[in-house]
């Protein structure tokens, strides 16, 4: 994969991962109490697939790094709710909420933030050295 050359490369392609991989928590989130009438239309929660993406010459310079690939559904099944009143119940009286459990998209929330920050400092990082290689030169 020719295009990754550098730090900067590495760092963006793994902000974006982790970008991908906060919108879809957001999108869990939003559709945590959504009711569906059946269970094969209730919200499933999405989770991101990513893949390591190699340098052409990882073998000489180390470089790879993540992309989300695509986004899946989880098979988590819905919680099946007994709500006679709800205008979306069934015949039964039972509607199913989404597969979304919060807690957990909220650890995902904080691990993908932390490691978008990671990669925030690196970045804020390299640039200091550099800016330190070039005035060393003056």
């Amino acid at each position: 994969m020719a295009d990754i050359k550098n730090v900067f490369d590495i760092s963006g392609r793994a902000m974006a991962a982790q970008l991908v991989r906060l919108n879809t928590i957001a999108s869990n989130l939003a559709n945590a109490g959504t009711l569906a009438a059946s269970e094969k239309e209730a919200f499933r929660a999405l989770k991101p697939v990513f893949e390591t993406k190699y340098a052409d010459e990882v073998r000489k310079n180390g470089i790879a790094t993540t992309q989300a690939v695509e986004i899946v559904e989880t098979n988590r099944l819905p919680e099946k709710l007994y709500m006679p009143e709800h205008p979306s119940a069934d015949n039964e009286g039972f509607v199913y909420s989404a597969a979304v459990n919060i807690e957990e998209e909220y650890v995902e929330m904080m691990e993908a933030s932390r490691q978008y920050q990671n990669n925030i400092e690196v970045i804020t990082t390299l640039r200091t050295l550099m800016m330190r290689t070039i005035s060393m030169g003056k």
